[in-house]
């Protein structure tokens, strides 16, 4: 069976020197909105009512991400009377938290600087992100990748002499000036 999708646990930490226009810092109801590029549905975190242009949110979101999904897109916004106005974005990159490096359910803490709509800096977003791991899922693929392997394993080296078992003695050559 094929894997579609991963299931992502995004904590959004906090936020750093945000600015709505550039000029004025935001003074509170900073949230931040958590979608991938290839998903429309989104999740976000509660307004941080008191935390200024430096919030915290402490927050995690569980997100699915499509295996072909290339971004995870962090949205930071300010709720005001007029609406939300979005104060920056960052574009993650999914190899930054799910390449085939990192060790399963391993822990990233990153930071991010947000653009906002011109492309200007405005910002920092700090977060972890894991990738949730189905239990019971990778055991059995590693226990019949193992035996599959063990099977198919192709032999290099040199057979022994007398052995009619399969014996192999394979050497490393060593370059050395002193014999």
């Amino acid at each position: 069976m094929a894997i579609t999708s991963r299931s992502l646990e995004v904590t959004i930490i906090s936020g750093e020197n945000l600015r709505l226009d550039r000029t004025r810092p935001v003074k509170k109801n900073a949230f931040v909105v958590v979608r991938t590029d290839s998903f429309p549905i989104s999740q976000s975190t509660n307004l941080d009512i008191d935390g200024g242009s430096y919030p915290t949110w402490n927050q995690t979101l569980l997100v699915d991400m499509p295996v072909h999904a290339r971004f995870l897109n962090v949205d930071v916004q300010c709720r005001s009377n007029s609406g939300d106005k979005v104060v920056g974005t960052a574009r993650i990159p999914a190899s930054d938290f799910a390449g085939g490096y990192f060790p399963e359910n391993y822990l990233h803490f990153l930071s991010y600087r947000l653009r906002d709509s011109g492309g200007e800096r405005n910002g920092v977003v700090n977060l972890s992100v894991r990738v949730k791991v189905p239990e019971g899922s990778v055991r059995v693929a590693a226990s019949s990748a193992a035996t599959s392997c063990s099977q198919s394993r192709p032999s290099m080296g040199v057979p022994a002499a007398g052995k009619v078992s399969g014996g192999i003695v394979s050497g490393v050559p060593v370059w050395s000036r002193h014999y």
